[in-house]
């Protein structure tokens, strides 16, 4: 029996890596390019001053990233240390994952070939960005990173001030080196605790048996709150789990597979980890709490 369980264990979590590192490597390499050649002055010129505005930008601008929500936190990160509004940087976080075209077609896809589960995660999502990022603005209007020192960026950093601020005193090829040098720190970095993550979410997957959850699933409200916490328990990347959601159409009505779609790619373990090691523990357990209370009152409407 130890056996069987182990073997499902391992077999778990060796699929959510090889399904995540994809998407890891695609987020460290932005945050690096971003890093290496998007000045600070070029940020401040294209986001938006009014809350708003830079909140509906960062929650468009997700739609342009093809990464799933184990590589959006680089991302995030970076843009937030390039001075883009928290609140514009989160709306970005959250929408990322969900609402670019890899993961809208595979939603089609996955459902038969069907707008409407398309439309209901990609409309919830982006209601779900915009609110929590206006919220993010009134609540946490500080610096939310966690503080640490990153050598490599540091000298970077330095380097272009040492040069007066142009960004054309450093050359493409330093700015090219700096950009591998960055993303290989980064993947270093963040993989830690994306196995951490993996093994974690690989272990309630082997020892919480699904079946023992959707028995509770018998009303709206436990059918939604069932259906996030699996979503949070198998830390499927967004790219993936419309598959899975599919298998479920004929338990659940929209509204719980809606939820399971959009609060699984917000908020999972593997992400989870990954915020923490990035932001303050205070404003993760804040921006979860706004994002549950969000996702499932718009799972009720729908």
């Amino acid at each position: 029996m130890f056996s069987n369980s182990f073997l499902q264990l391992n077999t778990i979590f060796i699929s959510i890596i090889i399904e995540a590192v994809p998407f890891i490597i695609i987020g460290v390499f932005i945050s690096a390019i971003i890093q290496m050649f998007v000045t600070d002055t070029l940020v401040a010129r294209i986001v938006p001053k009014n809350r708003v505005g830079s909140v509906m930008f960062g929650t468009c601008m997700g739609a342009l990233f093809p990464a799933c929500e184990c590589g959006i936190v680089p991302i995030t990160e970076r843009l937030v240390k390039k001075n883009v509004p928290l609140h514009a940087a989160i709306a970005f976080m959250l929408a990322g994952p969900i609402i670019n075209p890899v993961v809208l077609f595979a939603t089609y896809i996955a459902f038969g070939s069907s707008w409407q589960m398309v439309f209901y995660r990609a409309g919830l999502a982006i209601a779900v960005s915009i609110t929590v990022g206006i919220l993010v603005s009134y609540l946490f209007p500080e610096n939310q990173l966690r503080e640490f020192v990153n050598k490599k960026v540091a000298h970077y950093h330095n380097h272009h001030h040492e040069n007066n601020g142009e960004p054309n005193s450093i050359t493409f090829l330093d700015k090219f080196k700096g950009t591998m040098d960055h993303a290989i720190d980064e993947f270093f970095s963040v993989g830690k605790y994306l196995v951490f993550g993996a093994f974690i979410a690989a272990a309630m997957q082997t020892y919480i048996k699904q079946s023992v959850l959707l028995s509770f699933a018998n009303t709206p409200f436990t059918a939604i709150l069932v259906m996030m916490l699996l979503a949070f328990i198998m830390s499927l990347c967004s790219e993936a789990d419309a598959f899975v959601a599919s298998s479920f159409r004929s338990t659940f009505p929209p509204g719980p597979l809606t939820a399971f779609l959009v609060f699984g790619a917000m908020v999972d373990i593997k992400n989870l980890i990954m915020m923490l090691s990035t932001f303050k523990k205070k404003f993760v357990a804040g921006l979860i709490a706004l994002i549950f209370i969000c996702v499932f009152a718009g799972a009720l409407l729908i």
